[in-house]
């Protein structure tokens, strides 16, 4: 707690006077976020950080796993939070990022390092789908460190999906309102992988180019002349 102190210390006498004007905009105008993150509460994991966003730039929700409940009525933080980036504060795209060495992920494959924590076990069923897809369509041979970094890859796709089931999200994508993104920060290296919905696959971000989308809007028009289309015949 004594070095907590010393950054809050060190934040009001130094970095927030640099940074009073825009605080006080905020503060007065509120929060415009360009985008939701669903990261990990992996303390090395930053959104902020790793996407160099300054106040009032990135709205986070973070918890173990990187995980998205699928819709329920019953409720919970994350839909809570998703529900109102969406509706509320209009945001139009979707983060999902996932990263290596992911302690989640671990107890996922070792359901046995589980016993003394029940409700960590019981919030990583929702992650379940991503261990049995590597486990059936993953080289049998995979070592220890590449399984979980599989199974953290394909976590970061089965919470997109999850994301989908939610009313909010869903209505956004029929009106070509909202992005969704699936993301992999390498913590080793400070990549980040994007996965790229067209290719069903993760790729480096290169320089200058638009990033992979992994879900996009269908467009209402589409939606509307289809329907047209099918009750005219």
């Amino acid at each position: 707690m004594a070095n907590l102190s010393k950054g809050i210390s060190h934040f009001r006498g130094s970095v927030f006077p640099e940074h009073s004007a825009l605080y006080r905009k905020l503060a007065r105008e509120g929060q415009q976020p360009q985008a939701l993150m669903i990261s990990c509460a992996d303390s090395r994991v930053m959104p902020e950080t790793i996407t160099q966003s300054g106040p009032g730039e990135l709205f986070v929700c973070r918890n173990a796993g990187n995980i998205v409940p699928p819709f329920q009525t019953a409720n919970g933080g994350v839909s809570s939070a998703i529900e109102y980036a969406v509706v509320a504060l209009g945001i139009s795209d979707v983060i999902v990022c996932g990263h290596s060495d992911c302690g989640a992920m671990k107890g996922l494959c070792h359901p046995e390092l589980l016993g003394p924590m029940p409700n960590v076990a019981a919030w990583l069923k929702h992650s379940h789908a991503a261990y049995s897809i590597v486990c059936e369509a993953y080289p049998t041979n995979l070592g220890e460190k590449d399984r979980i970094r599989a199974v953290a890859m394909e976590n970061v796709v089965v919470q997109l999906d999850h994301l989908r089931t939610h009313p909010s999200v869903a209505a956004k994508l029929a009106t070509n309102e909202v992005s969704l993104h699936g993301w992999f920060f390498d913590i080793e290296t400070g990549s980040v992988l994007v996965y790229d919905g067209a290719a069903s696959r993760f790729t480096e971000i290169e320089d200058g180019k638009p990033l992979p989308v992994a879900v996009s809007g269908r467009g209402v028009t589409q939606v509307i002349e289809a329907f047209n289309t099918i009750a005219a015949e």
